[in-house]
């Protein structure tokens, strides 16, 4: 597709969102809050989208969050904050500012120089912490990875996968010290459990997140061959019975 394909497809948008905005009753009671959760939900049907491989699907849902990106826009046009050109023109600045090794004369060897090169950055100008980027409302799973490969590119980081594992091992030993003992330490003790593995995944190239919905998919869809080979009540069902039908929908 060539360039002006492209700038007419994201002109046509701009002109359609105007038009709605002035004349569809729907669009003009939204608000930057309103339009929030429809947001993060269209995020979730993208994260679907790539987990299941529809690549049809991923168009359509990239379409869906343009139109939010555009929808807030248009709103912050109309309060003279400021509009969609702003947005734009802006990342593209923080982009060329935070890759002086493609902008620049900054050298760098492999992907880790340029992620630390990022963080440095983002300190220079003005962030108060490196974790500063960091969305409070992230899923703690995902929050806990991002934390610590952000931390790590300052050079807070254990050496080799081997140290973490230790720490897995050393954090599983204090839960159980604690285990039916003392409510909060247990779930203190656990979250560090969690933590730890969270890191020894990252360590090993392995996104926790992606990893435990693939379980929770997987899950789902062995259970759900027990519900539909099942000839009686679940409730009626003996563990064992369960349990056959589970071995028979792992094959």
């Amino acid at each position: 597709m060539q360039m002006q394909e492209k700038l007419d497809a994201f002109e046509r948008l701009l002109i359609i969102m105007d038009e709605l905005r002035e004349q569809c009753p729907w669009d003009q009671k939204q608000t930057l809050e309103s339009l929030r959760n429809l947001t993060i939900e269209e995020t979730y049907e993208l994260a679907d989208a790539i987990l299941n491989k529809d690549m049809q699907e991923i168009k359509e849902e990239i379409g869906d969050i343009m139109l939010h990106m555009v929808f807030y826009s248009k709103i912050a046009s109309e309060t003279g904050d400021f509009n969609i050109a702003d947005s734009l023109n802006a990342v593209c600045d923080k982009l060329i500012k935070r890759h002086p090794h493609i902008y620049g004369d900054v050298k760098v060897t492999d992907e880790e120089d340029v992620k630390k090169n990022w963080e440095q950055l983002k300190l220079k100008e003005g962030k108060k912490s490196v974790l500063s980027g960091v969305p409070v409302s992230l899923p703690a799973m995902v929050k806990a990875y991002r934390m610590q490969d952000k931390t790590a590119q300052v050079g807070f980081e254990w050496e080799n996968a081997e140290q973490v594992w230790e720490k897995v091992e050393e954090e599983i030993q204090e839960f159980k010290e604690v285990v039916d003992k003392h409510q909060d330490k247990m779930e203190d003790e656990f979250g560090d459990i969690m933590f730890s593995l969270i890191n020894y995944a990252r360590f090993k190239g392995i996104d926790p997140e992606t990893a435990l919905e693939k379980v929770n998919r997987k899950f789902k869809a062995r259970f759900e061959y027990i519900e539909a080979q099942a000839t009686k009540s679940l409730t009626e069902m003996s563990l064992e019975e369960m349990d056959s039908l589970w071995e028979e929908a792992k094959k």
